[in-house]
């Protein structure tokens, strides 16, 4: 950290400078403000107990009220140092498991994804992302980040744990037996204190301050498998974060991926009207000299300081439930949210195929299970061998974006009518089980 960022102080560490730099610049444009690695260096500090209660709680306070944790940079590098401190998965172990078992169709190549939302919609709906995680898992691997319910009724965690007759056990997913449950299941999910041990020394002050700090925003940018991503959906819960995360995502390294917001303020593609999405499209840079059929995927020129081989646009549009096939439902029959048990139970309705077709659910989890499907990429194909029930008519029709958003309805139905997407839960519950022996 320079020499303005931070002083040491015995066990804590002192960044009164910072703070102070941050107070007087307020921008990021503004003359010797504070850079965006130096307001990651200052966070990372949270994690190792080296900040005060006091400065903690200033240091938040000032990101919030000067908005500099509104900036893709900021968050870029301040979801880097919170995977940096979180707890370090193999992640050779993780590509070597995506080829083998990955499953390659369309422009899919078999690597993980995610489907993760900020919260603090404030619409506290039914958990649609984490089902839809589950949906998902029939035909892609999927690493669900998440955490127990902080402004809803019912987090990620809370609704897995509340699975019966046996739910799966969420603390022994670690990072050490993560390869061994991907050995067994497509799905895992990744409990974030289980990862992220250092958020415990800063949930007190969260717990005081009362509002929505930077680390509301960061959870979807801090999956600790970042490095095994190949495709994801983030939902946020205000339109102006839309391009903010797009950016963020960009700046980090990802290559495939959409941020979608409910324009109701929903952190999920909405079953009620429209949403807007930013999706990241990787197209070859036409000054990169390196050959372009390499199969390796690590594979960059030799040139450190070279062209790379692709480059990141950010293409905005909006989606409606009848680009996917689909009737509007009213957020009303999808929120507010109910207990764990009661969702729990309306899940495994729901992977069990007992809810009507139009159901109201069932449709909100389609829609933002064929949205993964789509970004990931198995869509592009245009055959189709799923396994038992597949008719194999692919439904080539293209909506918003030039993508196939029915035939990406189509593959999620399939996956809750076929029994595999239920079958997925059940391997997961069985992984986590097995990872306790």
């Amino acid at each position: 950290m320079t020499s303005h960022t931070a002083q040491n102080h015995g066990h804590n560490v002192s960044i009164v400078p910072l703070l102070n730099n941050l107070v007087e610049t307020k921008h990021a444009s503004s003359q010797n403000a504070t850079t965006a690695d130096e307001i990651a260096a200052a966070l990372s500090l949270v994690f190792q107990n080296q900040l005060s209660p006091i400065q903690c709680s200033s240091f938040l306070t000032i990101l919030r009220t000067t908005e500099r944790d509104r900036e893709p940079l900021v968050l870029a590098r301040c979801g880097q140092a919170m995977r940096e401190a979180a707890a370090q998965v193999d992640s050779k172990a993780l590509r070597n498991i995506a080829r083998v078992r990955g499953g390659k169709e369309g422009s899919y190549h078999g690597g993980f994804c995610d489907l993760v939302g900020t919260g603090g919609d404030g619409w506290s709906t039914f958990n649609v992302s984490t089902t839809a995680s589950i949906v998902a898992s029939s035909l892609l691997l999927l690493s669900k980040h998440g955490n127990r319910a902080s402004s809803s009724t019912s987090g990620s965690a809370d609704l897995l744990q509340a699975i019966r007759p046996i739910a799966p056990v969420i603390e022994a997913v670690t990072a050490k037996v993560l390869p061994s449950v991907y050995e067994r299941s497509k799905y895992a999910f990744l409990f974030a204190p289980t990862f992220h041990p250092g958020m415990r020394h800063v949930a007190p002050v969260r717990k005081e301050l009362g509002f929505r700090t930077i680390f509301n925003l960061l959870g979807p940018l801090a999956n600790p498998v970042e490095g095994n991503i190949e495709a994801r959906i983030v939902g946020v819960p205000q339109e102006g974060l839309g391009s903010i995360f797009a950016e963020a995502l960009r700046l980090n390294g990802a290559r495939k991926g959409m941020v979608v917001c409910g324009e109701e303020k929903l952190d999920e593609i909405s079953c009620a009207g429209r949403t807007h999405c930013w999706r990241l499209v990787e197209r070859p840079n036409p000054a990169f000299r390196g050959p372009r059929d390499e199969e390796d995927e690590e594979f960059t020129t030799s040139d450190e300081e070279g062209e790379p081989r692709s480059l990141i646009d950010i293409e905005r549009f909006t989606l409606e439930p009848s680009d996917f096939g689909l009737e509007r439902h009213p957020l009303s029959e999808v929120s507010p949210g109910r207990m764990p048990e009661e969702n729990a139970a309306t899940l495994m309705r729901l992977l069990r195929n007992e809810l009507p077709r139009c159901d109201s659910v069932l449709d909100f989890v389609l829609l933002n299970t064929a949205a993964l499907f789509v970004i990931a990429g198995v869509c592009d194909s245009d055959t189709s061998d799923m396994g038992h029930g597949d008719d194999g008519e692919v439904i080539r029709e293209t909506g918003p974006g030039g993508l196939r958003w029915r035939e990406g309805v189509r593959r999620a139905r399939w996956a809750v009518e076929s029994g595999q997407a239920l079958a997925s839960l059940e391997r997961y519950i069985e992984a986590s089980h097995a990872a306790t022996d």
